[in-house]
This record gives structure tokens, sequence and C-alpha cells, in this order.
């Protein structure tokens, strides 16, 4: 009976957190996240499709219409080497993109898993991990990750570690407070009564319940991770060229402020929309998912 009750207790929690469930009461009491959800769709259509969209290469090169501005056949415009900056805007979103979410899904699955140890096993594992954590989240962040692309070199890959390492100490110190709440619950008691493992207690009755939380973390450390690959990109620690990134887009097009805008500011709209996007979607689903919330 008591097994039976730690089961339930766990899939009525999901239950009550389904896709569909979600979904619905997001439409319904937050249109400005649906509409975030609408323009971040937008962003990753154009990420996928980008070859069928467009009839030139991101290394396609035009020199007749070299900073020609808008026109018929660069309707944002070509660069200082005659690239259709529609073309790099849509490549560039995929490296933007991937570059955003593939750290993010590393360093929260990094952090869930140490967050989760730490404050289920508490005592000395739960202090070395903690302790881990707070001298990580000592060093600014983006600092941190200047000196790792710095010490690692360019490339896609270590741009993945280095935003992994620097932003899975938050997501690690916020699930830990979960688990200390989740680890008194009654089904969880219930469990370790009738002689579950703590391996089991963990990822089958508070990992599951730590998954809402985890969902409003993951869209509100993407514009995080957004704006960090952009900074490094316009510093020249980022994407290596001739591959386009938003950020590197910036910086190339800071030189042509005053003759061609349109190089800086097309891509530091898009990252200004993508970075607002995942703000308002991570607000909306805090609203829908955090039952706390409801209850103010």
């Amino acid at each position: 009976m008591e097994k039976n009750t730690a089961m339930d207790t766990t899939v009525l929690y999901d239950e009550q957190n389904t896709v569909r469930g979600v979904m619905r009461r997001l439409f319904r009491e937050n249109k400005l996240a649906i509409l975030s959800l609408i323009i971040i769709a937008i962003f990753v259509i154009g990420a996928v499709f980008a070859p069928w969209l467009t009839p030139y290469g991101y290394e396609d090169i035009d020199p007749i219409n070299r900073l020609s501005g808008l026109s018929k056949e660069h309707p944002l415009g070509a660069d200082e080497l005659g690239r259709d900056v529609l073309t790099r805007m849509l490549y560039g979103s995929r490296i933007s993109l991937l570059v955003d979410i593939v750290p993010t899904v590393i360093s929260m699955l990094a952090g869930a898993v140490l967050g989760i140890v730490a404050g289920y096993m508490g005592g000395r594992v739960d202090s070395v991990i903690m302790r881990l954590a707070d001298i990580m989240l000592a060093f600014p962040s983006m600092l941190l990750a200047m000196v790792i692309m710095y010490t690692l070199g360019d490339g896609i890959i270590n741009i993945f570690l280095a935003l992994a390492l620097v932003n899975w100490a938050s997501v690690a110190r916020i699930v830990r407070a979960e688990t200390l709440k989740l680890r008194e619950a009654e089904f969880v008691e219930a469990a370790r009564s009738i002689g579950v493992s703590s391996f089991k207690i963990m990822w089958r009755h508070i990992m599951p319940n730590c998954i809402p939380s985890m969902i409003v973390l993951f869209t509100l450390n993407i514009p995080s991770a957004i704006l960090s690959e952009s900074s490094l990109s316009f510093l020249g620690l980022g994407i290596e060229k001739p591959m386009a990134s938003w950020g590197m887009m910036v910086n190339i097009g800071r030189q042509y402020l005053y003759t061609n805008p349109e190089l800086s500011l097309v891509p530091s709209i898009a990252i200004m929309l993508i970075v607002l996007a995942f703000n308002f979607l991570g607000d909306g689903l805090r609203d829908v998912l955090d039952p706390h919330l409801k209850k103010q």
C-alpha cells in the first residue's frame, strides 16, 4: 500500500503538468508567452530551412554589390565582401541557436545531477559539490568564459565547453534547493520506509518533480547563453571564420555603422528578439508550472 502511495504521488504530479495541459493554460493565461513561442519557432524554421529560403550560400561573394545597402538582390544588404546579409542571418541562426541550446542542455543535465545528489545525500557530498559551485559562481561568468576560450582557442566545441562550465553551478544550487524540500515529502518518506534505494528515490521520485523547475530554468538560461556567445564572437573568441554567427556579424558591421548600419542593426535586432522571446516564454512557463505562485 505504501509502495503504491509513493508511486501515485509522483505520477499525479506529472499528469498535472502534461505538455497539452501546460500549453492550454499558457494560451489561456499568458498570450505574450505564446507570441514569444511563435517568434522562437520562426527563428528555428529559418535556421532549419536556410538552404531553401535563400538562393545564396553563406560564403557566396558578390563583389559588384558589396556594401550596396538594401536592394532587390540583397533585401537586407550585402557586407564588405558582397555576402548576402539575409543568407548569413539564416545560416548564422543555425550556429547561434546550436551554440546556445547545446551548452545549456549540458549545463542543465550536469547541474541537475549534481544538485539532486548534493541535496539528497547531504553531509560531505553536499559540502564538496556546493563549495565547488561557490567557486564557479565567485567568478564573473563572462570573464570566466573568455579565459576558457582564450585557453582552448576558437571553435564550436570549445564554446560548448566554456558555456557549460560557466552555467552548471547556478542550476545545481536551484535543483539542490528543490531536492531539500522534496526529500522530506510524504511520498519520498513512504518510498524510503519500504526499502527503496537512494538511487531509485533520486531518479524516480525526486528528478520528475524537479522537471517543471528545470524547464523554466532552461528557457531562462538560453538568453544568457545567447548573449554570452554573441559577446564572445563579438570579441573574436567565438566562431571561426568564414562561419557566420550573429555576434560576429555585429562585430564586422560596426566598422560600417555610419555608412551601412544594417550590417550591425539586423543581427542586433535578431539577438534582442530571441532573447526577449525566451525571457517572456520562461516567465510564462514559470507562472504556469510553479504552484507556489498561484497561491500568492
